[in-house]
Parts: structure tokens; C-alpha cells; sequence
């Protein structure tokens, strides 16, 4: 357990990069500055490296529902704190495509998210936001590229209710932000009126 939760580094608030101790973050690190993300801040349980990015890895595999159901509590219990003080009032997981979904059996960032909300007891919707377009998978594409792979992937269903709402959105990694901060785009295009996203683990 304490490798997975054992995050001694700083972050930034903003993104959720590893920076220094004393870099300024006040408007994001030198990461994530000049990116125009559509989120207002982003957490981690902890840098993509060493236990955390295995369990990450195996949770992409077909009959891993269990793995990530179990890291959700986890993550849930830890950083109970952290997710109160947000003061969100629904949370959303990073939708997959449908045929990915059906490829893989199950949606990670889905386990995620609902053992946070079971744990926050606040209302989980998983099909209030949809990827309506298959995308290459982020990790396959440059850096300069994934704002473009992903414009456009999203749309908040038509019977969501989003207006006014303050969201956390749940993904397993965050590398650019690209992915997250589309689907914040779309949320907010809704009338979502904060999002927040909550990561495992910042590549």
C-alpha cells in the first residue's frame, strides 16, 4: 500500500508535473504555463513510475475490473481530504470509445471514479460525457499532436445536467493534460461551472 501511496514529491497544482521545491506555481509550472487547459487544477496519488505505473499498466488489461475497483478505494481513502476540500458535486470518469470499451471489457477510469463517489457520496454519472470519435491512443502520438488527436473526441450527452455544477473528471494518467482538458472543454461548453481532474499517476 505504501508504494502506491507514498508521493514525497511536489506538484503542481495545476497539472499535476513533479516540480521543485521551491518553483513558482502560482500560475502552473513551466509545464503547463502557456497551455490554455480548460480545467482548473489537477491532482495525483502519485508519479508514473515503479508500482503505481505496474498496477496502471495492468489495470489496461481484459478481467483487471477487480485491480482497479480495489486502487479506486484506495485512492479514495487517502486522499479523502483532498477530494472534500474540492467541494465538487459529481463526478465523471474520462469516457473510453465504445469499441475500445468493448475490446478491453471494462472502463478504468469508470471503477475509479465510482469508488471516489461512493466514498465522497456524491452523485457519478458515466454516461453524461461521451467520446464520440475513436482516437490513437496518446501515448502513440507526439506531444505537439495531442491537442489535435483529441479536439473534438467529446460531447456531454443531451440529457446530462451539468449548468452550474462543480465536477471532479477521473482518468488513470495524465501526461499533456490534451485528453483531460478536452473533455473539460466539453463540460464547461455544457455550462459545467468548475472541473477538476484527479489522476493515479502524472507521466
Amino acid at each position: 500500500m505504501l508504494a502506491l501511496t507514498s508521493d514525497t514529491q511536489f506538484t503542481c497544482p495545476r497539472c499535476a508535473s513533479t516540480v521543485g521545491q521551491h518553483e513558482d506555481v502560482v500560475n502552473g509550472c513551466t509545464r503547463c504555463r502557456d497551455e490554455p487547459l480548460a480545467f482548473e487544477s489537477a491532482f495525483r496519488l502519485g508519479p508514473y513510475d515503479g508500482v503505481l505505473r505496474d498496477v496502471i499498466l495492468a489495470m489496461k488489461h481484459r478481467a483487471a475490473e477487480t485491480l482497479a475497483d480495489c486502487v479506486g478505494r484506495l485512492w479514495a481513502a487517502h486522499h479523502a481530504n483532498r477530494f472534500r476540500q474540492l467541494r465538487v458535486d459529481l463526478v465523471i470518469p474520462v469516457p473510453l470509445h465504445w469499441w475500445r470499451r468493448l475490446r478491453r471489457g471494462y472502463n478504468q477510469s469508470e471503477c475509479l471514479s465510482d469508488a471516489i463517489a461512493s466514498s465522497l457520496a456524491i452523485e457519478h454519472r458515466t454516461r453524461w460525457l461521451r467520446r464520440i470519435r475513436p482516437t490513437r491512443s496518446q501515448t502513440t502520438v507526439a506531444a505537439s499532436e495531442r491537442h489535435t488527436n483529441v479536439r473534438g473526441a467529446f460531447r456531454v450527452s443531451r440529457s446530462a445536467s451539468v449548468k452550474g455544477r462543480s465536477i471532479l473528471l477521473v482518468d488513470d494518467v495524465l501526461t499533456t493534460g490534451s485528453t483531460a482538458s478536452e473533455c473539460a472543454r466539453a463540460l464547461r461548453s455544457a455550462g459545467a461551472q468548475v472541473v477538476h481532474v484527479g489522476i493515479l499517476a502524472h507521466r
